[in-house]
């Protein structure tokens, strides 16, 4: 019998004690924890004046990635073969078809053009876009929308 009253003993108190630590790990688990906001930021975009005009023939490895990748690996390499820039303005390409049905080459053009002076719309910003007349010119309405916008309605004008 005391052996039997000793096992019940080291059993509740096994499983007493499981409890507690799976109370324990799931109080830790459950923590909140509080994002920073995002941030908006504002680039100014410097394009090159020069046009240009890139040719680029995919290896093997890249024309397994498909057409897309293709043209994106060659607009990549176009990029930084003039300057490393980061964008490509008024973006052309032509992809030269293999008698297969395969690419064989691309050819891009357009305007490399970095992005510069970074930063965050402070109150400055904020203060010359509430100085714009966006809400105090009237718009030309369409044909049959009655000379009457949205607003005006709502606020019975």
């Amino acid at each position: 019998m005391k052996k039997f009253f000793t096992l019940a003993v080291l059993a509740s108190a096994m499983m007493f004690s499981s409890c507690s630590s799976r109370l324990v790990n799931t109080a830790t688990h459950n923590r909140i924890s509080v994002l920073d906001p995002v941030v908006a930021v504002f680039a100014d975009l410097k394009v090159s004046p020069t046009k240009i005009e890139y040719s680029y023939v995919p290896t093997k490895t890249v024309a397994n990635g498909g057409a897309e990748n293709i043209v994106n690996t060659a607009i990549r390499e176009a990029l930084l073969a003039n300057g490393n820039s980061d964008v490509m303005v008024a973006l052309e390409n032509q992809i030269k078809y293999a008698s297969d049905g395969t690419i064989e080459s691309v050819t891009i053009t357009g305007y490399p053009a970095k992005y510069v002076n970074f930063r965050s719309p402070g109150d400055e910003y904020l203060r010359e876009v509430s100085k714009t007349n966006l809400g105090k010119k009237k718009s030309a309405m369409p044909a049959g929308a009655g000379g009457v916008t949205f607003l005006e309605k709502l606020m019975g004008k």
